[in-house]
């Protein structure tokens, strides 16, 4: 029987975006996805869930320090990410459409730096509370 315990950490950030193809004209940008093409951008207010796994520690009983992950979550995530327009203000989507699936894809690549290979890692992020998306999926 493995004994692998599975933690989680939800937070909250607010960010602007807009799904656009650099390589398309306005017409099949428009037609592939719609309200989320405004020029001007719009925003989401979304939920991020973290999860790691792993083997309790015999010591202090903990998979990982929850503080240690929210800490990281808000130095490595919610710094960059928070009150940001992803298109303009976030290095990682230059090159990148900002859809929740690519989003969900960078905070992963973010955290997974930030802890070591004994933990497994999964993101799910909630664009609204009826779509969201997961990293890895499952």
């Amino acid at each position: 029987m493995s004994k692998k315990v599975a933690v989680y950490r939800r937070e909250h950030f607010n960010a602007a975006h807009r799904l656009y193809n650099p390589q398309w004209d306005d017409a099949t940008n428009d037609a592939v996805f719609g309200k989320c093409n405004n020029p001007n951008f719009h925003g989401h207010n979304y939920e991020l869930e973290v999860k790691v796994s792993g083997i309790p520690d015999v010591q202090t009983g903990y998979v990982m320090d929850m503080k240690l992950l929210s800490d990281l979550i808000k130095e490595h995530v919610l710094e960059v990410f928070d009150h940001r327009n992803l298109n303009k203000d976030v290095s990682y989507f230059e090159k990148l459409n900002p859809t929740a699936e690519n989003i969900a894809v960078v905070i992963y690549e973010i955290l997974r730096k930030q802890l070591h290979k004994k933990f497994d890692l999964q993101v799910r992020l909630y664009e609204t509370p009826r779509n969201f998306v997961e990293y890895p999926a499952s």
